[in-house]
């Protein structure tokens, strides 16, 4: 009998093993992981946006009127603005103290000694970051849709989860840009003031740039709005303001350019534009990183 047993269980296929590209890969998403949940930066960072989240949430929802379809809406444009603000700089940082900091410290080259490519190395890296990201986002905007559902009954809760699905994005689309800043920076100060430099021309810089351009340069509506496009930040915000089936007109002509000629495909239009902005700076910095003969 044990014979026989023994006989059908050699002849039971074996579940394939993971190939080593991803096995490498994984290895060092787990251990970036489990080092950013323990950094007190990270911790920091998550309990600042959630105290932020749910503040934002309860001042929204405090105003006469604010109950149903109306008080998403009024807690969503106060989120919005917040995400803006916080999430790129959360996304920024982090990703351009990853290899920065490995080099700075002298432990890339422990990474580097290991029978591991360059590219498994800062893969690896990337997903770790972007899970312990998500997660931090998902604690915050989890404890604001309860503040949400108590004082709206639950209604809106699909956009609202439209709206952390666009921020998800968005912040793999910074990280990308972090990553791809640590690569080329040898020390983790110089990588950090260029990720600051990179948030402020985002945030700040990218919308008067705009403005003045569209002025100086007496841009057509459709440039305009091809600009604005080719902006992370900005390409969420009306991805946000499309969820919410609020009109673009609020953005002016631009707005209802893009609303008019686009319809019903500007939501994905919108969304390539963040995908494009996690994937090129990220293949990038593969790239770079790959090539670099010395650490």
């Amino acid at each position: 009998m044990s014979a026989i047993t023994s006989s059908r269980a050699d002849t039971i296929p074996s579940a394939p093993a993971a190939p080593p590209l991803v096995r490498g890969i994984t290895r060092f998403a787990r251990r970036e992981f489990r080092d950013a949940l323990a950094s007190k930066w990270f911790l920091l960072y998550t309990l600042a946006f959630t105290v932020l989240a749910v503040g934002v949430s309860v001042l929204s929802l405090s105003g006469v009127g604010s109950h149903g379809f109306a008080g998403f809406g009024r807690t969503a444009a106060g989120l919005l603005n917040l995400i803006m603000l916080v999430v790129p700089l959360m996304a920024l940082t982090a990703g351009a103290g990853s290899i920065a900091g490995e080099r700075e410290r002298g432990t890339l080259l422990y990474l580097l000694a290991q029978p591991v490519s360059r590219t498994q190395v800062l893969l690896g890296k990337y997903l770790g970051l972007a899970a312990a990201l998500v997660c931090s986002l998902c604690v915050g905007f989890g404890v604001s849709a309860g503040v949400l559902a108590w004082r709206t009954g639950g209604v809106g809760i699909g956009a609202y989860a439209m709206l952390v699905g666009f921020t998800a994005m968005l912040a793999l689309a910074m990280l990308s840009l972090g990553m791809l800043i640590s690569v080329i920076s040898r020390r983790t100060t110089v990588a950090t003031g260029l990720a600051l430099f990179a948030w402020l021309a985002l945030v700040f810089v990218s919308d008067l740039g705009l403005m003045a351009s569209s002025v100086l340069l007496k841009l057509r509506v459709q440039e305009i709005f091809g600009l604005a496009a080719a902006n992370p930040l900005q390409s969420f915000k009306m991805a946000v303001i499309v969820n919410m089936n609020a009109s673009l007109d609020v953005l002016g002509p631009v707005g209802a350019y893009a609303s008019n000629t686009l319809g019903a495909g500007l939501p994905w239009v919108l969304a390539s534009s963040l995908v494009a902005w996690t994937l090129v700076p990220l293949a990038l910095a593969v790239v770079l990183f790959a090539r670099r003969g010395s650490v």
